[in-house]
């Protein structure tokens, strides 16, 4: 089976325009989240991270949405040695609302369902960067950055590319917020993942790209060794009550890259600060004799940044590992007296090898992967 190693990759939020830029604030406890009072998004203030005008240049024929992917591949590629033309290069891109605030501005018609189709923006940045393959798409809930980055990976294992560019991004519209606020899920305040008093998310926008590879090159030292998916089955927006198809896919990942539950250094948790996402979690977390391994959710850093949560949050694990540093869980104080997990509340420093990171959304979908030091770098 082929290795694929994460060769480059950006973050694109209102923490930085760089990877280097967000793993700083992060390390130094700044968030993302603050009060804002729009009233194009919401009547009342509500708390969020978001992309403030002017933090990129605009472009009258692109929506945001798609500013915020090219901006973050931009800064990927720059001085990457990978031929985007090349047929054995895809573009992969994960969103799980894409353009959808033209729905509050635009006039119904065909055109509108033209311009709102996710293959449109995804060919839209294809030409733009020039990729000659078809551009795929991923949209499969919060977990469809984890589900991109397994996509690319299976894709270079079975020989098909050599190169996968995934990026993944989505911008937080009034249409989009008061959808979870239907669900009476967001926070009235900075969200406070796995803790016992949490009560909802917050909401986040951002972007993210990373290019996955089968050659290593000479100063990387991260691979993607393994990914798995699974489905509760249970309900269309309420996670299972038990966690063991969470656990399902933390399994199989764990077997398929040959690892047990002594060799996982952290947990990157999906942690969105909901009372059943957080106890589902917690469950499959415990189920595979996970719950004493460090563990983190960074929605209070970034809010809830949906299709782009798994690739912002994979990239910070790697990050995490290169740098031998654990990020805390900010706005965590209090532990849950059901399924307790370790959940870090200082950052920590100490040699790591090995991530599990985990993710959940709607429909029941939930997706793991593996992260680790290459064993020649082990050595």
């Amino acid at each position: 089976m082929k290795k694929v190693y994460l060769v480059a990759d950006n973050i694109y939020s209102p923490l930085g325009a760089t990877t280097v830029q967000n793993f700083e604030h992060l390390v130094n406890g700044v968030t993302g989240v603050r009060q804002h009072d729009d009233k194009a998004r919401c009547n009342e203030p509500f708390f969020a991270s978001l992309c403030e005008k002017g933090y990129f240049q605009t472009d009258e024929h692109l929506t945001k949405f798609e500013q915020m992917l090219i901006a973050s591949l931009t800064e990927t590629l720059y001085g990457v040695d990978k031929n985007i033309s090349d047929k054995k290069t895809v573009l992969i891109i994960s969103t799980t609302k894409g353009n959808i605030s033209l729905l509050e501005t635009e006039k119904p018609g065909p055109d509108l369902e033209e311009r709102i189709a996710l293959h449109t923006s995804a060919k839209k940045i294809a030409k733009h960067f020039g990729f000659v393959n078809e551009p795929m798409v991923v949209s499969h809930a919060c977990i469809s950055g984890l589900i991109a980055m397994i996509t690319g990976m299976r894709l270079i294992q079975s020989g098909q590319y050599d190169h996968a560019v995934v990026a993944g991004a989505d911008v937080i519209s009034k249409f989009v917020l008061s959808g979870f606020q239907s669900f009476q899920a967001v926070s009235p305040g900075l969200c406070k993942p796995f803790d016992a008093e949490r009560d909802g998310i917050n909401l986040g926008e951002g972007a993210a790209t990373v290019i996955l590879s089968a050659k290593k090159p000479e100063d990387e030292v991260i691979e993607l060794v393994s990914g798995a998916v699974s489905n509760d089955a249970n309900h269309i927006s309420g996670p299972s009550r038990t966690g063991e198809e969470l656990y399902y896919a933390i399994d199989k990942a764990m077997n398929a890259a040959g690892l047990k539950p002594e060799d996982i250094d952290f947990i990157s948790a999906h942690g969105t600060a909901t009372v059943y996402n957080d106890e589902m979690e917690a469950k499959a977390v415990t189920l595979a004799g996970l719950q004493d391994v460090p563990l983190n959710s960074l929605k209070g850093f970034y809010g809830h940044t949906l299709g782009a949560s798994g690739l912002i949050e994979a990239i910070v694990s790697a990050q995490s590992l290169k740098q031998n540093m654990i990020i805390p869980t900010k706005g965590f104080s209090k532990q849950s007296g059901a399924n307790p997990v370790n959940v870090c509340t200082q950052l920590i420093s100490k040699p790591l090898n090995s991530c599990l990171k985990i993710a959940s959304g709607f429909g029941g979908c939930n997706a793991a992967i593996i992260l680790t030091k290459s064993q020649k770098d082990l050595l």
